[in-house]
């Protein structure tokens, strides 16, 4: 059984109340960081704990709080980001739901490193009863008195804040939710200058992830060490990942970083193996935004060594042979999978979702969803084929946020490690006529399915 930081007590009955969570250790970190660190001393135990972002960049959270302009006579503002939009992910909401103080305690502590007087919880707006929870736990904070005025009789101040999105994706992005929050239209800004130095209102702001912000009490308790002792390398501590798809055990799991993505997939502890007896044949390991991998790739790296569930041993291999752990959407996919229908599910979502505010993703995920329409159809040549690999090269790294890339990666990783199949669905459109077309037989070459 692997360490538990995060979930430890998600299952103790009443944990969602002040009262529970409050007799298993709750709030310890607020009294221990108030009481007995400074804000330099709180930064820095975060950054020795080596905690990376937990919402898909893996970006070192200590040094992205280092960042912040304290120089500004402006106020500060800690910004959580709970719009968990991305398709295959959904461990953010199962932590909110069921652990919300958790996330109230990590926004007092941070926000406390900070300095910021005034924080918010920016959520999905799909999450509206998620939301209600959140309020009720923040009543709760504020009547115990580790929210309002002189928290604990210190002389730290702090008022926290929900505030609901509209469903849009974009707003995932920190700018366009910052955009959001003031009340204007989820546009993706321009960097430089970056939240650190004008973000919320002109004013210096630091963005993070849920399960990031729901980690620092953790480190605080049990110290940076103990936290940087569990992991492997610059992958430390615990992630929680959502794992779906055809598996026996979908749900979230909290995982010591650094197993091997075999065992997460078929050990009865995490993922349980396949459903009903069949192969795996590919996965995608952190959220339809990253490149998928076919079954042997994700299990081993393109040397041979076993993959593990790290952001260095995903990414081994490069965009080539490797993938990304993203945002720990684990979704697994057996051999009745057609990559085809799947490319085209995650470009239609990616299509619609655009802002239109940069031409290559307005029109290109357009195109991309036009094209892959045609080859599931049974409608489309070989030239279409390449279009698709050419469009999305023309997408990626030409936008202003990530969402290009985003939307480009999984259709020119399906192409690059799938591209028989999708030649397959030229040469026999009438095969592919029913939507189910891997079911009764599943793809593994063109010649097993070739007419006589």
């Amino acid at each position: 059984m692997g360490k538990k930081f995060l979930l430890e007590h998600v299952n103790v009955p009443g944990i969602a109340s002040y009262e529970v969570y409050r007799k298993h250790g709750g709030y310890n970190s607020v009294e221990k960081a108030l009481k007995s660190m400074t804000r330099d001393q709180l930064i820095e135990e975060v950054k020795f704990s080596g905690l990376r972002g937990r919402g898909g960049a893996g970006f070192p959270a200590g040094m992205k709080w280092s960042f912040l302009d304290q120089k500004s006579d402006k106020p500060k503002y800690l910004v959580c980001n709970a719009d968990e939009s991305e398709p295959g992910t959904f461990k953010d909401r199962y932590l909110m739901e069921r652990l919300p103080h958790l996330l109230i305690e990590g926004m007092i502590v941070s926000s406390y490193a900070l300095g910021a007087k005034t924080s918010f919880i920016y959520i999905r707006g799909e999450y509206m009863y998620v939301l209600r929870i959140l309020e009720k736990a923040i009543e709760e904070a504020y009547a115990a008195g580790f929210l309002g005025k002189n928290i604990l009789g210190t002389d730290y101040s702090l008022d926290l804040y929900v505030h609901p999105g509209a469903g849009a994706y974009i707003c995932g992005e920190e700018t366009a939710l910052l955009e959001s929050l003031e009340g204007k239209r989820g546009l993706p800004r321009l960097k430089p200058p970056f939240p650190a130095i004008a973000g919320l209102y002109a004013s210096p702001t630091v963005v993070n992830n849920v399960e990031t912000i729901a980690s620092v009490p953790c480190i605080v308790n049990i110290s940076a060490d103990l936290y940087n002792d569990v992991g492997i390398g610059k992958s430390t501590g615990t992630k929680l990942i959502s794992a779906s798809g055809h598996i026996n055990k979908p749900g979230v799991y909290e995982i010591e970083l650094g197993i091997p993505v075999e065992e997460f997939i078929y050990s009865d502890e995490y993922c349980g193996g396949i459903w009903k007896g069949r192969k795996l044949k590919a996965v995608v390991a952190g959220g339809s935004s990253v490149p998928i991998l076919p079954a042997n790739l994700i299990l081993k790296t393109a040397k041979g060594e076993p993959r593990l569930m790290t952001y260095e041993s995903l990414a081994d291999g490069g965009f080539a042979t490797g993938t990304m752990l993203g945002s720990g959407g684990f979704v697994v996919m057996d051999d009745s999978t057609c990559i085809v229908r799947n490319t085209w599910t995650y470009a239609r979502f990616y299509h619609h979702e655009s802002c239109g505010q940069c031409s290559p993703c307005r029109e290109g995920t357009g195109w991309m969803e036009k094209v892959l329409h045609r080859i599931e159809h049974g409608h489309g040549t070989m030239k279409d084929i390449d279009l698709l690999a050419d469009i999305a090269r023309k997408i990626e790294g030409n936008t202003i946020c990530p969402l290009g890339d985003a939307a480009s990666w999984p259709v020119a990783s399906a192409i690059r490690h799938f591209r028989e199949e999708f030649e397959y669905h030229v040469k026999y459109p009438e095969k592919v006529m029913d939507p189910n077309h891997f079911e009764k037989e599943p793809f593994h070459s063109e010649k097993q399915h070739a007419i006589a």
